[in-house]
């Protein structure tokens, strides 16, 4: 009873926070700037709310703070890349003429894609522009294997190590993927586009009651933080109506009794391992035409999604998703042009700053638990 009090507490706290925020920023800058900044802070903050999602489910069941979360996004990301460019793989038909232009030749024979050979022209053009949604069917058994194998091969070796030497291993392990993608791929950024037919900008003012062009928005943006919802909802559906959900749940609640009860809680905390890589990895691959990857990507946003678990609360999956989103929207107005002029380089800090000053106020952050991490 008194969890459930703590919680309502916890979300009505939040929501009045939201509310308060909202209503401040509406008299500063005014309704119409206040709603497009939000709007602009939501894609990224929900790539940060993914992220912390796993991360928050890792520690949750398994105890272990994992820092090799944000490489898992990467290596989502470049998912992407790899079946972009097999999808330009092809041959040379017999026959073909050498490429000219002019009367002036060059570069050879021209290839004919496989994609293309096998689907026809149009139908492997077509296939190929839709490589990124298509990365997905890949991704989710390719990044539950990789996160099966590093809980296996390594992070079980450190249930009952201190959180120093969890931080010290994973951070390891995230800078040996870094390096290998660095080296199979280079060290520039390589963009996969999303499909021809979801480019542009959808006019948002209108919708919301602005004048016409007064926020227009990437498709792909929306289609993103929809994918993210859609993500979100399913992963709390699944451990609040399934059965290998409450298992999972009163495992993290107490594990000793669930394993006396004869069920094996390590496989089962196995798989969660693989389904927060996976979420980590399809964040990366939806993520892939808002900004390009790079070896680094992972590291730019493990740091700062560990500060939304903390300012959400350890252990906390619906708080890690309210922080994601709210430190992502505070980001976006941070990154505004009479900001940035009036206090130079708050967008790099504004999180930081958010983060102090909300656990000063509430050590537990927005919707932490009692006990978790207070040992």
């Amino acid at each position: 009873m008194d969890s459930s009090k703590n919680s309502l507490m916890n979300a009505g706290l939040a929501i009045g926070g939201v509310l308060l925020f909202f209503v401040a920023m509406s008299s500063l800058f005014g309704m119409q700037t206040t709603v497009a900044q939000i709007v602009n802070g939501l894609d990224k903050g929900a790539a940060y709310a993914l992220i912390a999602l796993g991360l928050t489910l890792i520690f949750g069941t398994l105890g272990v703070v994992n820092f090799a979360h944000g490489a898992l996004f990467m290596l989502g990301a470049f998912v992407t890349v790899m079946l972009n460019d097999m999808m330009t793989w092809g041959f040379v038909p017999e026959g073909a003429e050498t490429q000219s232009v002019g009367g002036f030749s060059f570069g050879g024979p021209k290839e004919t894609p496989y994609i293309e050979h096998w689907f026809g022209e149009t139908t492997g053009q077509l296939i190929a522009g839709w490589s990124v949604p298509l990365s997905l069917i890949i991704a989710v058994p390719i990044m539950i294997l990789i996160g099966v194998a590093m809980e296996r091969g390594l992070i079980k070796y450190f249930y009952k190590r201190p959180h120093a030497d969890q931080i010290l291993v994973t951070f390891g392990l995230a800078i040996i993927l870094q390096e290998i993608v660095k080296y199979n791929f280079g060290a520039m950024s390589i963009q996969a586009p999303e499909p021809d037919s979801l480019r542009g900008a959808m006019d948002l003012g209108v919708l919301l009651g602005f004048d016409e062009g007064a926020i227009r928005y990437p498709y792909w943006r929306l289609i993103y933080f929809g994918f993210a919802a859609l993500v979100v909802t399913a992963v709390f559906a699944f451990l609040q109506f399934t059965t290998f959900g409450m298992v999972i749940r009163a495992g993290m609640a107490d594990r000793e009794t669930v394993g006396l009860l004869g069920i094996n809680v390590d496989r089962r905390f196995t798989l969660m391992f693989g389904l927060a890589a996976a979420i980590a990895g399809v964040a990366g691959v939806m993520y892939n035409p808002i900004v390009p990857p790079n070896y680094h990507m992972g590291m730019d946003f493990l740091v700062i999604s560990f500060v939304v678990v903390v300012v959400g609360g350890m252990g906390s999956l619906p708080g890690a998703v309210l922080a994601g989103l709210l430190l992502g929207v505070l980001e976006s107005f941070a990154s505004m042009q009479v900001v940035l002029e009036t206090l130079p380089g708050t967008n790099q800090i504004v999180i930081y700053l958010a983060a102090i000053i909300i656990l000063l106020t509430r050590p537990r952050g927005l919707m932490g638990r009692k006990g978790v991490m207070e040992d």
